[in-house]
């Protein structure tokens, strides 16, 4: 079962079963479809349903940008279905990830739609696992703790037919699984610990993390709710045109010379309104003395959009090449000049799940409609999730300034043009500090960039954890975004290397 259909998962189909036949196999592949909305993206907009933009409530007659594509997030019954009438493959189109896991889970264990906690488990195990070794030591706060260097195995969920798991890896394989490690993916790309899916709500809130042995952690105690009655969807639009020079300075007067840069080559372009954008980053990396030549540089960055092409390609290319013999001392760049390239713009909407038809087309050519959850459960409330754990109060002062990473790991991440960032606590104690210490307006105090966007706080006890989501901060998205971390993937190591003051009790 893979979500590698892409655009065509038809073709991809028919190419399998082409294979299959040279092998003198007998493979019996099927395929689901329903996602994509380009051919109804019209009708779905003179029906009133507006794709109104979840990061900034723009509708989407408002963009004024071509749509590429539109395809809406698919839940794990199709799958189910294609593996109950004996499908080999599964080619599937936009799924959610955690539909790899749900979707056989439910064929294997033979789950009802509304074995809410079964599935809320699956969707956990899912979402620790959809992003590889990230689970198995990859992209990990706490390096010493993996004393297996290699390269990392990629994670394995074994689900239980009560929907909890283990998550291990193969044996012989780098990396570790941890608490840790499955922490931090459970944090990764999260908003509201109540997580949403087509096929059910799981809340994150709920679940237990077990060490059972080496490279073993289990998920327990997931609980799940109903799913809500609209599918989520991924719009792409064509945003334009792009181009990038980023000039290397050196030793004294960084600044200065920055400034003279940007002067000049907004001369030789001719200003900058032309552009739809024109960003300028100025990038310090240098030290006063530098024992090296490397260690005494920063980088200008500079960044133009456009629609028109021509006005971001050579134009500005040939301009910045200009600035060689004619600008500040030891002028030089990090790349040769480029040619512009086309960016995407991200725009996540929903639609109610009634106006999406998903089909799965088995083998022997029959089709069959997948009916959604939301039009066939009746809506229950939500559980309550149980005691919070009990969490010792932190030790009193004195204070040190420390950089928090000290006392809590970090996994950050994109989610449109957000950002979340995910911290979890080295122990109760800490956890019990970190939540009283750090509010909203001390995390933007942190982290600067935020200080005017909005910021979204949640409580997670159950992983000693606290979840913030940045609105806006990767606007419009990592495709669009002139950020240089342009999927967050640093934001969270960055918080971790703030000085903040914290009890000497707990380090």
């Amino acid at each position: 079962v893979a979500n590698a259909g892409g655009l065509n998962p038809a073709g991809l189909a028919a190419k399998l079963t082409e294979l299959s036949g040279r092998l003198g196999l007998n493979t019996k592949v099927a395929y689901l479809t329903g996602d994509d909305l380009i051919p109804v993206l019209g009708d779905l907009q003179a029906a009133g349903h507006d794709l109104v933009n979840l990061d900034t409530g723009v509708p989407l007659a408002k963009a004024d940008l071509p749509v590429v594509t539109a395809n809406a997030y698919l839940g794990g019954w199709g799958i189910t279905a294609a593996l109950q009438a004996g499908a080999d493959v599964v080619v599937c189109p936009r799924v959610t990830d955690a539909s790899l896991v749900t979707g056989p889970a439910a064929w294997w264990h033979g789950w009802r739609r509304d074995d809410w906690d079964a599935l809320a488990g699956a969707v956990a195990a899912g979402h620790v696992i959809e992003c590889g070794p990230q689970a198995t030591g990859g992209n990990y706060s706490f390096p010493a703790e993996i004393t297996n260097r290699r390269y990392p195995g990629f994670p394995i969920a074994e689900v239980a037919e009560d929907g909890s798991s283990v998550i291990t890896k193969h044996d012989g394989t780098g990396g570790v699984v941890s608490t840790g490690t499955v922490t931090a993916q459970l944090l990764y790309e999260i908003g509201d610990p109540a997580y949403l899916n087509p096929d059910v709500v799981a809340h994150f809130d709920t679940i237990r993390l077990t060490l059972q042995g080496p490279d073993r952690v289990a998920l327990t105690g997931t609980r799940g709710s109903p799913p809500p009655d609209t599918l989520k969807v991924a719009l792409n639009m064509l945003g334009g045109y792009r181009n990038t020079t980023t000039m290397v300075l050196t030793g004294l007067d960084i600044e200065e010379k920055a400034e003279h840069a940007v002067a000049l080559l907004t001369e030789v372009l001719g200003g900058t309104e032309q552009f739809g954008e024109f960003d300028v980053r100025l990038l310090r990396f240098d030290h006063p003395d530098a024992p090296t030549n490397e260690q005494a540089t920063a980088h200008l960055r500079i960044t133009v959009k456009d629609p028109d092409e021509r006005k971001v390609g050579r134009a500005f290319s040939n301009a910045a090449v200009e600035l060689a013999l004619a600008g500040y001392a030891g002028f030089h760049t990090t790349a040769p000049p480029t040619a512009a390239s086309a960016f995407g713009v991200y725009w996540p909407a929903v639609i109610p799940a009634a106006v999406v038809t998903q089909q799965v087309h088995l083998p022997d050519g029959e089709t069959q409609a997948v009916r959604h959850t939301s039009d066939l459960s009746h809506p229950v409330a939500a559980p309550v999730p149980g005691p919070r754990p009990a969490v010792p109060a932190p030790p009193p002062g004195p204070f040190r300034d420390v950089p928090l990473g000290r006392l809590c790991g970090a996994r950050s991440g994109d989610k449109g043009g957000a950002a979340n960032v995910g911290l979890w606590a080295v122990s109760s104690e800490a956890y019990a500090w970190l939540a009283g210490y750090l509010t909203v307006d001390r995390f933007k105090g942190l982290l600067t960039e935020a200080a005017s966007l909005p910021v979204e706080r949640y409580e997670l006890p159950n992983l000693l954890a606290l979840n913030f989501v940045v609105p806006g901060l990767l606007a419009p998205g990592v495709s669009g975004t002139t950020r240089p971390d342009a999927q967050a993937k640093g934001l969270g190591e960055y918080l971790r290397s703030r000085i903040v003051p914290a009890p000497a009790g707990l380090l």
